[in-house]
């Protein structure tokens, strides 16, 4: 009898372990539109995900999202871990959440493919903010890591001509971003370990040839991936997290953007963590609910 009811408890068990793993799942916001392809091609580096929030309104501001991955990634618009960080504070706060895929620097063509992709995602959207409930009197960008580079280049480089690229069927439509939030992005890849942190590193021929390519004209292609390079007074709000503990990403890329939007008179925040990684805890739920907070507060402030 006692190993009888033992066997049925081991049932049960594994029925509430089983029940336990569908709620989560379930718990993770569903696309409204799947697979939106941006860029005409048809390929999945160059597709999105669009989440609505679920209130009344028939159409709501938008915050596109870019995952982190050396720009090495062409298919991380789906992970757990985006839906977590961006999808769930930001829908909550009643954006248009837009989860796109880049093309990949080692898998599909190196930079500035990555920053033409994005900027394709921004004109999409506002040729096709009608069929999508969006409401493009604001549309606001984050990222982290790579994805944060990507995200504040964005904001830096308005209709700058080498930076729009040709992707997609929109290139009339402006891709100017309206507020930018940054989570540990490189800034100026020419001196990017040159940090207290890092000093004992330095980048090698394989990672510049990775997401660069040309190696032999590299500081003129260091030169245009600089976020900074392209400030201006039409530059929007910036809003920058970073770990100080970060060895991956130091810590001296994002004082660098902060200060030079200070010196242009910027709104720019940069909120440190004293013992932040890269990733991990430099990103987590506070920080993702400080990052919809600004975004709302930005969107209100132009209403």
């Amino acid at each position: 009898m006692i190993k009888y009811f033992s066997f049925l408890n081991l049932i049960f068990i594994a029925f509430l372990i089983f029940a336990c793993k569908n709620i989560v799942k379930s718990e993770y916001p569903q696309a409204d539109w799947s697979d939106v392809d941006y860029s005409g091609n048809n390929h999945i580096s160059q597709k999105m995900d669009i989440y609505l929030p679920k209130n009344n309104k028939e159409k709501h501001p938008a915050v596109i999202v870019i995952y982190g991955s050396g720009w090495s990634s062409n298919n991380k618009k789906l992970s757990n871990y985006q839906k977590d960080v961006f999808v769930k504070p930001l829908t909550k706060k009643g954006f248009a959440t837009i989860s796109i895929n880049h093309r990949s620097s080692n898998l599909d063509s190196v930079y500035p493919a990555q920053i033409h992709d994005v900027k394709a995602v921004i004109r999409f959207l506002r040729a096709k903010h009608k069929d999508y409930n969006l409401d493009i009197s604001f549309i606001g960008i984050a990222g982290y890591s790579s994805g944060g580079h990507l995200a504040a280049l964005a904001g830096t480089s308005s209709n700058i001509p080498s930076l729009e690229g040709d992707v997609g069927n929109y290139l009339e439509y402006d891709s100017n971003v309206h507020a930018v939030v940054d989570f540990y992005g490189p800034t100026d890849l020419s001196v990017f370990y040159d940090c207290p942190i890092t000093k004992d590193r330095n980048l090698t021929s394989e990672q510049k040839k990775r997401v660069f390519g040309d190696v032999d004209n590299i500081s003129h292609i260091f030169d245009l991936a600089n976020p900074i390079k392209y400030i201006s007074k039409e530059t929007p709000p910036f809003l920058i997290f970073h770990g100080e503990m970060d060895r991956t990403v130091p810590v001296c890329q994002s004082q660098l953007l902060h200060n030079a939007l200070k010196k242009n008179n910027i709104n720019s925040q940069l909120i440190l963590k004293p013992d932040g990684d890269h990733c991990g805890n430099t990103l987590m739920f506070h920080h993702s609910k400080k990052m919809a907070e600004f975004f709302y507060n930005q969107y209100n402030n132009q209403l």
